[in-house]
């Protein structure tokens, strides 16, 4: 297949912003996201035509070109935090676009959280879990193997949570944790987004085995319609609290099977970020001999 022939504006357009959302996840700027597409596109222009015809998939390609030139410039030791968010005036339209549509769907707080985290492990959760590319992919682009890259993520993820959670006794937690159940229970979904931070963010692990979000959902609402449809009434599904990662949790069981494990964040009598585990392999521990209470 010739990768040159004429293709539709529209997948055109849609592949490069799919390659800003990336580098701008990755980088926190849209100005260095837009450098390292333009410099993806200019390596695949290197590549003789030969080359370019045996790639099946040029997005592909491009997407994991784009993601080990952002993790080369994270890695950067001049490389300042400080010095990588620059004024919109200065972007082109196609970076104040990306940085526009990504600002009403990417929670500010956890992009400027992913500034501590080291380049692997950004990358790691980055790639898996948000853009949900898949592990090879990922191992590739991180130089890393795939249960290292699992490693960088499950510690990039831990990293967020602490970040993210304001400290609360295990009463508080509790209380809050049994009022999210009973809203699920109750289908309640205002009362569940009051329970919510209004920039909560829920994160959807279902490791390529069950058919779950790919992307993380911000803002309380969302959150909260999202969870409600996931828990929706059915004779043969319990919600349950009981303790998860040694504080209260959700624990979802489809018959006597446990299907979901649900971690909250909580910050001042809020919930700030919903951790939902789906990935059956992850659940094993839970279903070996375990019993409803």
């Amino acid at each position: 297949m010739d990768h040159d022939e004429a293709v539709p504006i529209a997948e055109l357009l849609d592949e490069r912003r799919h390659l800003l959302d990336v580098a701008f996840w990755m980088l926190g700027s849209p100005g260095e996201a837009e450098s390292a597409v333009d410099e993806a596109y200019r390596r695949w222009y290197g590549l003789s035509e030969a080359v370019r015809g045996r790639i099946a998939s040029p997005r592909s390609w491009l997407a994991r070109t784009a993601g080990e030139i952002c993790l080369r410039r994270l890695a950067q030791p001049d490389r300042s935090a400080t010095g990588q968010r620059e004024g919109l005036s200065a972007q082109s339209g196609d970076a104040q676009e990306a940085r526009a549509r990504l600002e009403e769907e990417v929670s500010r707080v956890l992009l400027n959280a992913l500034d501590s985290l080291s380049p692997d492990e950004r990358a790691a959760f980055v790639l898996n879990d948000v853009f949900g590319m898949d592990r090879d992919t990922v191992a590739d682009i991180v130089g890393r193997t795939q249960p290292e890259v699992a490693e960088l993520a499950e510690r990039a993820r831990h990293s967020l949570r602490v970040q993210r959670s304001r400290p609360t006794t295990p009463e508080e937690h509790d209380a809050v944790a049994r009022a999210v159940r009973q809203a699920c229970l109750s289908e309640d979904a205002d009362l569940l987004a009051s329970l919510l931070c209004p920039d909560a963010t829920a994160f959807f692990d279902g490791g390529g085995k069950v058919r779950a979000l790919i992307r993380p959902v911000h803002g309380g609402r969302q959150v909260a319609q999202s969870l409600l449809t996931l828990l929706a009434r059915h004779p043969r599904t319990t919600l349950s609290a009981q303790s998860v990662n040694g504080r209260t949790g959700l624990v979802v069981r489809y018959d006597r099977q446990v299907a979901a494990v649900i971690s909250l964040d909580i910050a001042d009598h809020q919930v700030a970020q919903v951790w939902v585990i789906l990935n059956p392999d992850k659940l094993r521990s839970w279903n070996h001999g375990a019993s409803l209470s």
